[in-house]
């Protein structure tokens, strides 16, 4: 049940991140999926190491849309290519 819930989160997590970035985005509902939840744990990886969360600590739902908005960038510039 744990990983339903984080596949939903993370999709809401992507719709959010494309929704507050400009431009078009290439990738359909998977690739919004994939990048909310992938999102949720770069910030959580650079939340631990900047010692803003402990470890087993949840990242919260902001973190987690800039997380998904910084991969959603890279994932622009390196398919506009």
């Amino acid at each position: 049940m744990e990983f339903l819930w984080m596949l939903i989160i993370g999709l809401v997590v992507g719709l959010v991140a494309k929704a507050l970035t400009p431009g078009k985005d290439p990738g359909g509902c998977l690739i919004t999926m994939l990048l909310g939840i992938a999102g949720s744990l770069v910030a959580g990886y650079l939340g631990r190491a900047m010692n803003w969360y402990q470890e087993g600590q949840p990242v919260g739902f902001l973190a987690s849309v800039l997380g998904a908005i910084l991969l959603l960038v890279v994932f622009r510039l390196i398919t506009k290519r």
